[in-house]
């Protein structure tokens, strides 16, 4: 009895030692099965290592090393079949249908790494792989299960901005679906946003810009299962606001966006035509770009506007069969004078700064520029104290008494809640103005004295004039017509005697 129980005990001891060794690398080398769930598109790596223990014992793997993996596919009963063999002499044989999006990272095999990548997966390559790696006399396995989830959007991308968007999410898990949830932009914030439906079914009636971006489907089963996956919308639409104003001097360049958000042939898509037109006016522009694939910015150039510029206008981009369009609004600065013409000194006068299609946000401030030379003979404007004047914030300035001090450059900005939006300037010229007071006042000091020199001279000369008819006139005004002739004396002496006698008779 002791005999026996002796032969029992020597069977049972040898029996693991002599397993290990007629099946070497089995018991270690064989892994148990993992899961591994991707986006239908993406890439997947099915894992397959060495065990740690194996990767320490050998540092470098030998040159001859033959691997295996086989599919199972998505039934138990289906016969697997080969998806790829690289034999120990490097000679790599794929499957047709799976060529050539499966391999294995050469590199990676003398390290222990003999993963399978698969890039990109369809929804058709889920189901059960199996990995056979043979080196020396050693075995090693490796089963993984490959599940796929799939999004789906109708209408498939890209996807045009404003038009009806249907998102669905769905797997190869076998299990009744509870519950689909969608996370948007799942950091905290305004634009994070979460939608939970039993269809699994997420429809966004107009798409803006606001929906792209990361987006993630949440599926929960009936079996306690929960699969997830992350994918990035792209909506074909335009950068900036959606309804941008712009702001432009009348008589100045005024230049309209119009930029896609993204090339159109990152979606394998070319663009057909362009164009804009103005919406209170006629057609303007149309340009052919079917060529010009290198750019996603189609800009309208205005050389000079006016008034009757302003108003909507729109761009429209054809992208295949479809057209996405955005409106522009042109806005115009004028500055209208209280007085036309000529602005004399001492006048009272009003610019006024006017906008149209004014949003309501807008605030207006007017700065007196200085033109100041400088070394390269160019004018660099410098603000001025608006102080005595009747308003510096408003669209209207008031200046009571115009003055030579006003001349000048007169700027009236425009500024919204994100800055400044635009500016207009007036050039304000006085008539008669001088360059600085003192001139004026000389000019008045020698105008005068002109006048009272003159006026003196002409004095004088009245006083020389009288003095001197004076002294030309006799001292017997009865004597002034007489005149003298020459007679004899003595007859003429004989004859006044002859009179005196008579006269005394």
């Amino acid at each position: 009895m002791r005999s026996v129980s002796l032969v029992l005990f020597l069977i049972f001891t040898l029996l693991p030692f002599t397993a290990c060794h007629i099946l070497p690398g089995l018991s270690e080398g064989s892994s148990r099965e993992q899961k591994v769930w991707v986006r239908e598109g993406s890439s997947a790596v099915l894992p397959c290592h060495l065990s740690p223990r194996k990767t320490r014992e050998s540092s470098r793997l030998p040159d001859k090393i033959s691997v295996l993996w086989k599919r199972h596919g998505g039934s138990v009963h289906q016969e697997p079949h080969v998806v790829l063999e690289v034999g120990d002499s490097g000679l790599q044989k794929t499957a047709q249908l799976m060529k050539p999006r499966v391999s294995l990272q050469d590199s990676a095999l003398r390290k222990g790494d003999f993963s399978l990548q698969i890039v990109p997966v369809r929804s058709k390559d889920a189901g059960l792989y199996e990995a056979q790696v043979k080196y020396k006399t050693e075995v090693h396995s490796c089963h993984v299960e490959l599940g796929v989830i799939t999004v789906t959007l109708s209408p498939p991308s890209p996807v045009i901005d404003s038009e009806l968007l249907l998102m669905s999410c769905n797997s190869s898990h076998q299990a009744t679906l509870v519950e689909t949830c969608w996370f948007h932009r799942e950091h905290p914030g305004p634009t994070s946003r979460t939608f939970c439906s039993l269809s699994g079914t997420l429809s966004i009636l107009h798409p803006a810009m606001s929906d792209a971006g990361s987006w993630r489907c949440q599926l929960r089963y009936s079996d306690k299962e929960i699969i997830s996956a992350t994918f990035n919308l792209q909506i074909l639409g335009f950068d900036g606001p959606t309804n941008p104003v712009v702001y432009a001097a009348a008589g100045s360049a005024a230049n309209l966006p119009c930029s896609l958000s993204y090339l159109p042939r990152a979606f394998g898509m070319s663009v057909v035509a362009a164009h804009w037109s103005h919406l209170t006016g006629g057609y303007l522009e149309d340009r052919g770009i079917s060529q010009n694939l290198s750019s996603r910015s189609f800009p309208l150039h205005l050389p000079a506007v006016g008034p009757s510029d302003a108003g909507q206008y729109r761009c429209a981009v054809s992208v295949g069969h479809r057209t996405i369009s955005r409106n522009v609004t042109l806005a115009v600065l004028t500055v209208t004078s209280s007085i036309q013409g000529p602005v004399s000194e001492g006048n009272r006068l009003l610019l006024i700064c006017s906008l149209t299609h004014s949003q309501g946000h807008e605030r207006f401030q007017w700065t007196h520029l200085d033109s100041v030379p400088t070394n390269s003979k160019l004018a660099m404007a410098t603000p001025r104290s608006l102080e005595g004047h009747g308003s510096r914030m408003g669209p209207t300035l008031e200046i009571p008494q115009v003055s030579q001090k006003d001349t000048g450059t007169w700027e009236c900005s425009v500024y919204g809640p994100e800055g400044r939006l635009g500016a207009v300037e007036y050039d304000l010229q006085i008539t008669g103005a001088q360059v600085s007071s003192s001139p004026s006042i000389l000019s008045g000091q020698i105008t005068f004295g002109f006048t009272v020199t003159l006026f003196f001279l002409l004095a004088v000369s009245v006083v020389a004039l009288a003095l001197q008819k004076r002294a030309r006139t006799p001292a017997f005004p009865a004597l002034e017509g007489m005149f003298a002739v020459n007679v004899p004396w003595k007859p003429m002496e004989e004859k006044q005697k002859g009179k005196t006698q008579q006269t005394e008779c």
